[in-house]
């Protein structure tokens, strides 16, 4: 069971010492992180300033090392495995385009997917030959499985699955969108953006090729930070669209040779200092305990859709079967913006998810905007409730 006063205590964002208190619910933006991460974070720098940046590195190779060994425990993957980024698009981008593409090619995106991973999508197609082509949901408004069995052949080369969506509730059956996929030789690459961190993720059981993750939502991290995780023996084939003296070794005036493992995703330049924090974000999850805060979020975002839909005029627009942490709404006549600004008066902090970050889905629903409510652990039942209140009001 989660420590829920201890998990309080140690967020130094739950005592801003503002009146009223803060009522945090944008996790699913960029989350308030743990004293823990602050103090890795800004302990860092105050070395790199006393030593230099490469000295203050140097000393902290092993912690650097460790940041990987952490994410491999949260995901049960392999360290080796892992390639730490600056973002998730980042990591889903550069797996993406270091995949082989040729006219005639197919890749199959989820009709939930994210603006970034479609753009990316659509300018490879355009450049290729390729197509992109949109796996539909069923009346749940989940990915359509007999539908993705109808649209997989041999032409198929990748299919991208997100997993949870930034604009609402929805999480999709991956596990067995990635079976489909792999029947007929598709790689399967899983945005997991908006779940690492707040739903159970084990790579192996998944079997995904590779997964994108960041680190500032739901894994409670520094901004800039990310990772990606490629299976390893796919990882050994790969050769990734940039390469640096990190990701490849120069061995001869007209030769170099790839670093062995999922390394070969990186550069030497990264913000060590954030990356020491993603590892102290990891750790303090799993000292936490996993299990404990995806049940602490998900009783928190049910509360939620139990309570919103009673107050006249308020909509939520979560669909699926199963839901993540994120909870979407609309009220009646009044714009989402609006809603945003006029909680942030009551320092209440929400965000919007507007029609252009998830084209597909939400013009199919007729959406151009919706409030995002997400809920981390730490938030007490009690904010929730006035976080509601605040809502009826409006």
């Amino acid at each position: 069971m989660l420590a829920e006063d201890r998990v309080r205590a140690d967020t130094p964002g739950c005592a801003s010492g503002a009146e009223p208190g803060p009522v945090f619910l944008d996790s699913a933006g960029s989350s308030l992180p743990p004293r823990v991460v602050l103090d890795t974070v800004v302990d860092h720098l105050r070395r790199e300033a006393e030593v230099g940046g490469y000295r203050a590195a140097n000393e902290r190779l092993d912690d650097l090392a460790a940041v990987k060994s952490a994410i491999g425990t949260l995901i049960n993957a392999a360290p080796s495995s892992i390639a730490l980024s600056d973002s998730a698009t980042r990591a889903w981008a550069d797996f993406f385009y270091s995949i082989p593409l040729a006219e005639g090619d197919r890749i199959l995106v989820s009709e939930a997917d994210y603006a970034s991973n479609a753009i990316a999508a659509l300018q490879r197609a355009r450049a290729t030959g390729a197509t992109v082509e949109k796996i539909p949901s069923d009346s749940t408004g989940q990915l359509d499985l007999d539908a993705l069995s109808a649209l997989v052949d041999e032409r198929v080369k990748l299919v991208s699955v997100l997993h949870a969506p930034t604009n609402g509730g929805l999480v999709n059956p991956a596990a067995e969108a990635t079976r489909i996929a792999r029947s007929v030789g598709a790689l399967v690459l899983l945005d997991a953006c908006q779940s690492t961190g707040q739903l159970p993720i084990d790579v192996a059981e998944l079997d995904v090729d590779a997964l994108s993750a960041t680190g500032r939502k739901w894994l409670r991290g520094p901004r800039g930070t990310g990772f990606l995780y490629v299976r390893p023996e796919l990882a050994a084939t790969m050769e990734p669209a940039r390469l640096d003296l990190h990701s490849a070794e120069w061995t001869a005036p007209d030769e170099y040779r790839l670093a062995p493992d999922a390394s070969r995703f990186e550069f030497w330049e990264c913000d060590v200092a954030a990356r020491l924090g993603l590892g102290a974000a990891v750790r303090y999850l799993l000292e936490l305990g996993p299990a404990n805060v995806y049940e602490a979020i998900s009783a928190r975002a049910e509360h939620l859709r139990k309570a919103l839909p009673e107050i006249p005029g308020v909509t939520v627009r979560d669909i699926g079967v199963q839901h993540s942490g994120i909870v979407s709404f609309t009220v009646d006549g009044v714009d989402s913006l609006a809603v945003r600004d006029r909680l942030a008066e009551q320092n209440i902090t929400v965000t919007v998810s507007r029609a252009g970050s998830t084209l597909l889905d939400m013009t199919g629903r007729g959406l151009q905007s919706v409030v995002r409510a997400s809920p981390h652990c730490f938030v007490s039942f009690e904010e929730l409730d006035r976080f509601v209140a605040a809502i009826a009001a409006l």
